[in-house]
């Protein structure tokens, strides 16, 4: 089996937290790749976080969407439109039981440009307790040769 052909791309991650009246935003840019394997579309990059470095896998099929986590986090997120879906965060402490309730769910791929967004809207919740409505917007393109 040859291996997926991948594309160099730079990615910006930008994450919103509306938690009653207050908002954090939270921006930032790095490098990964971005590939397709069977019916699924695979993005990749780095992360450098306090806690050390994260892998993050972001698989998209059709109307679902998967965050993996690896290295210094480790997460599991699951995303399906208008379902709740669990989730997983292993801490230093312990596992941590998560799920989110996906209300919106756009994946956004142009061939011609070799670019594509991720955009999620979904209530977050942590060990059962609402954590607040998390916007995460994954923009990622081809970087120029």
């Amino acid at each position: 089996m040859r291996p997926a052909e991948q594309t160099p791309v730079r990615v910006t991650v930008k994450t919103a937290i509306y938690s009653g009246s207050d908002r954090n935003t939270f921006e930032w840019t790095t490098f990964g790749r971005y590939y397709k394997k069977a019916n699924s579309s695979y993005l990749q990059y780095d992360e450098v976080t306090e806690e050390g470095d994260v892998h993050t896998t972001v698989k998209m099929t059709g109307n679902e969407v998967l965050i993996l986590r690896s290295g210094a986090i480790k997460m599991r997120l699951p995303f399906l439109l208008n379902k709740k879906t669990p989730g997983n965060y292993k801490t230093a402490y312990g596992l941590i039981e998560t799920s989110a309730l996906t209300k919106r769910l756009s994946l956004d791929f142009s061939e011609d440009k070799q670019e594509g967004q991720v955009d999620l809207l979904y209530e977050m919740s942590i060990q059962g307790a609402s954590a607040g409505t998390y916007h995460l917007t994954i923009n990622y393109r081809e970087e120029s040769k």
